[in-house]
């Protein structure tokens, strides 16, 4: 069959200040029309310059194509002059991007945007290019098309701003649509609506779609191809079906082994490649991977494998024949460093009643105003959190899950007194945290810390390493200089860093790295509560792995208490010992983790559950989600706040708003027909 897309062993190089630098090396895959090919591996793989390579986006950020060749429908676009190109982007082929809003130009509407891209290649006049414009965003979900066109980027949600965007790419028509992490920064339930809106689009406008994902649930779903990608190189070409039932590169097994999913043995450790990936710059001998590779041998750190045709597919290993052979390989292996946890869920669960209460929340509310008019009269609220009670008791985890815009984060600051609650109670410790004087405020706050979603943004790059963990025992701590170096080389071992790297600076490490100090820091006062918000969000798979574990062990060391908030429902399944379900600013459902799991009450956790990607391509199912997004914390539904998305709502529901009530042991739901 011909190829609408055939990439030749392409090489990209990058001008920085001590020189050239080869960001992917000898990179070759295809595509064939109507079919879905994934690009995955974890950060700084090359995924992403691969793709930018095939618009030739890179030719505006210092890179260019060194070797090889990119053919689309037939024309080399390498060596295109701007002009041509032009005219194929958009038409040809398109991009969807991760941050919508990085793509948009906020000083002009939706509307003019995506009219811009079919007025410039002449494919209508404005009325037509207006028109086809609605009749897109009508198409990609958008309710109201008309009025989205003359709104401005900052106006829409993240959810309508990525459908926006795939609007504004199929615009033209182009043949390859090319979608760089496009649900990354979405919740679960936009995230299915956005795969499941890709996939229809895809077969009505016979699309062909290169997808970039570290996320192998996803990939396992919409793709018929997967090509993995490490440091710079392909390792590994397979269908979706060879791949997840017999990786043939260690790396690719090691992807595999590091996802947890609704099913994972929560007693053990979660699986996880040792080390990181390398430094463009400082990369090692002979195969790329060998370094973090188990079964690496003297050849590996040598000669650099090419990609072999092993068993109808490619891999780059020079063992891979003989390594699928092996009973060990074949059998899910679990982490050498997996001890069984030693306390067992029953066991927790049990305890939960006679444990001690470290916080105790009572009909908390967290409202902003909304400031109209010359005079900022508040005309309205913003009910960010609004009437939430429950408590975290000692040495537990508790989990927060729910939608952006439900209040998790904004409660979390409410318990930590970054944010005065409106109305309501905070008791630590059986101490009403809202009465405390500046002082004792300060010294509550020792035993109180949190590590943030992303730990460069949270901190002075301009600091050292030792400066931005040894800053609570400088605030804290009568310690003298040369104590405080020693303590914070002490946190460094016990994150497992290396005690010398002190003295460098946070943008020296990698994104695990950095959570590492982050969590160094937090833990740096022996705090005995930890509010971890989204901390393992931005990782990667098999990085996101290392943390857990990290946070697990020093949880059983330290005594710690956790309340951990994210998106990804498998990963606080597996480190949660109990849940609470959040939808516009109100606790819809409280119970232990595996009870949530196995028996959701509430059809909002349904229909999260439900959202999931299965990463097995033999359980390919329709991507169900919650339909429509979360209403304005402003002006919330009357009833329950869930009925205008909820299949199971009935008159009731629109009027009468349900109470947390306890269906069994421990397991509380605010509904009034549970499921």
């Amino acid at each position: 069959m011909t190829q609408l897309l055939e990439i030749q062993h392409l090489s990209v190089d990058f001008k920085t200040k001590n020189g050239l630098l080869r960001a992917i090396t000898d990179v070759s895959l295809h595509i064939q029309p109507g079919e879905t090919v994934c690009l995955v591996g974890e950060s700084g793989s090359g995924k992403t310059i691969t793709s930018k390579s095939v618009m030739r986006l890179i030719d505006d950020e210092n890179g260019k194509i060194a070797e090889g060749s990119i053919v689309l429908g037939g024309t080399d676009v390498t060596v295109l002059p701007s002009k041509e190109l032009r005219a194929l982007r958009g038409k040809k082929m398109a991009m969807v991007f991760q941050e919508p809003m990085a793509a948009f130009d906020p000083v002009f509407t939706i509307g003019s945007q995506i009219t811009e891209s079919i007025l410039e290649h002449k494919l209508g006049n404005k009325e037509q290019a207006w028109t086809r414009a609605v009749q897109l965003l009508r198409r990609v979900g958008i309710p109201e098309p008309e009025l989205r066109m003359k709104q401005y980027p900052n106006e829409l949600s993240g959810g309508m701003l990525q459908r926006a965007m795939i609007a504004m790419a199929l615009s033209c028509g182009p043949e390859l649509l090319i979608a760089d992490e496009p649900t990354t920064a979405l919740d679960v339930t936009i995230q299915a609506q956005i795969l499941q809106l890709l996939q229809e689009l895809k077969a009505e406008f016979n699309m062909s779609i290169l997808l970039i994902t570290h996320d192998m649930g996803i990939a396992a779903e919409m793709a018929d191809r997967i090509v993995v990608m490490y440091a710079g190189q392909v390792v590994e070409q397979a269908t979706a079906h060879q791949l997840f039932e017999q990786p043939h590169h260690p790396y690719t097994r090691g992807l595999l082994q590091s996802i947890t999913t609704l099913d994972s043995d929560r007693s053990r450790k979660l699986f996880s490649i040792d080390g990181s990936i390398p430094n463009l710059s400082e990369l090692p001998s002979g195969c790329r991977f060998h370094p973090r590779c188990p079964y690496a041998a003297d050849r590996c750190s040598k000669d650099s494998p090419p990609l072999f045709d092993v068993n109808g597919r490619q891999s780059a290993c020079w063992y891979a024949a003989d390594l699928v052979q092996r009973s060990d390989w074949k059998q899910p292996e679990a982490d050498s460093k997996a001890e069984t946890i030693l306390i067992q869920e029953e066991d927790k669960e049990e305890s939960f009643s006679l444990k001690e209460r470290m916080f105790e929340v009572e009909g908390v509310s967290k409202y902003y105003p909304v400031k109209k008019g010359l005079l900022h009269r508040s005309a309205s609220f913003i009910r960010a959190v609004d009437d939430v009670s429950f408590s975290i008791v000692k040495g537990e985890t508790f989990g927060l899950v729910g939608e952006s815009g439900s209040g998790k984060s904004t409660l979390g600051r409410v318990l930590l007194q970054l944010e005065k609650a409106t109305a309501g109670k905070v008791l630590f410790q059986g101490q009403d945290l809202a009465k405390l004087e500046t002082a004792g405020i300060q010294e509550a706050r020792k035993h109180m810390q949190m590590i943030f979603q992303d730990p460069y943004g949270s901190v002075n790059p301009r600091w050292s390493v030792g400066d931005i963990i040894g800053e609570p025992l400088r605030v804290h701590e009568p310690l003298s200089s040369g104590e405080r170096r020693r303590r914070v080389e002490e946190l460094l071992g016990a994150v497992g860093l290396n005690p010398s790297w002190i003295d460098r600076y946070p943008h020296e490490f990698s994104g695990g790295q950095r959570q590492r100090i982050g969590i160094a820091r937090a833990i740096a006062l022996n705090p005995q509560f930890i509010l971890a918000d989204e901390a393992v969000s931005a990782l990667d798979v098999s990085v996101q792995a290392q943390i857990v574990n990290l946070m697990q062990d020093l949880q059983e060391r330290l005594g710690l208490t956790y309340l951990f908030i994210a998106h990804g429902l498998n990963i606080v399944r597996h480190i949660s010992d109990r849940i609470g379900v959040m939808y516009l600013g109100k606790l819809v459902e409280i119970a232990p983790s595996e009870e949530l799991f196995r028996h959701p009450a509430h059809h909002y956790t349904k229909g999260l559950l439900a959202s999931v990607p299965i990463a097995d391509p033999s359980r390919k199912r329709e991507l169900i989600s919650i339909q429509g997004e979360i209403p304005s914390p402003s002006n919330p539904p009357a009833g329950c706040r869930f009925h205008t998305r909820c299949p199971a709502a009935t008159a009731r529901c629109k009027e009468i708003q349900p109470e947390l009530s306890e269906i069994s042991d421990g397991h509380w739901v605010a509904c009034h027909y549970p499921a």
